[in-house]
């Protein structure tokens, strides 16, 4: 029986950094780093998970999905 949390068929979002996070808050530094963003127009694909999403809403300002 597959769990939902870690079965790797979930959806993907791709997420893109339209934004330097120079000149914010360190903790959106953080959370784009953690999304693996490392420059402007680098677009990354993730694993669709509430976790992701959170972090996505958390530099919304900073990134777009793609």
């Amino acid at each position: 029986m597959a769990n939902e949390r870690t079965d790797s068929k979930g959806g993907t979002v791709r997420v893109m950094l339209i934004r330097s996070p120079i000149g914010f808050d360190r903790k959106q530094a953080a959370v784009v780093k953690g999304l693996g963003l490392r420059r402007i127009r680098h677009i990354v694909e993730l694993k669709d998970t509430p976790e992701t999403r959170g972090m996505i809403h958390k530099v919304r300002h900073l990134v777009t999905v793609v």
